[in-house]
């Protein structure tokens, strides 16, 4: 692993069963613990960025009620 002079420092606890198994996965893929934790992390953020994306591009799209919506799933069968 090298650090990085732009890379910041943070504490992070694991279960232990959880780290045992990161210490394997790093081990496996000759990588680090935290070559592992800040991939999980850009991925999971860029989910979040692509539903802001779609929540953005759909905020203008009609609604309706909650209860017509469970009406009409209840008639087409789907509840």
């Amino acid at each position: 692993m090298c650090i990085m002079p732009e890379t910041k420092r943070a504490t992070i606890y694991f279960d232990p069963s959880l780290h045992r198994a990161l210490r394997l996965k790093a081990a496996e893929n000759d990588t680090s613990i935290s070559d592992i934790v800040n991939e999980a992390v850009r991925e999971s953020l860029g989910e979040d960025a692509a539903d802001l994306e779609i929540f953005e591009e759909r905020k203008n799209d009609p609604t309706r009620p909650y209860e017509e919506f469970v009406r009409e799933m209840k008639r087409r069968g789907r509840l």
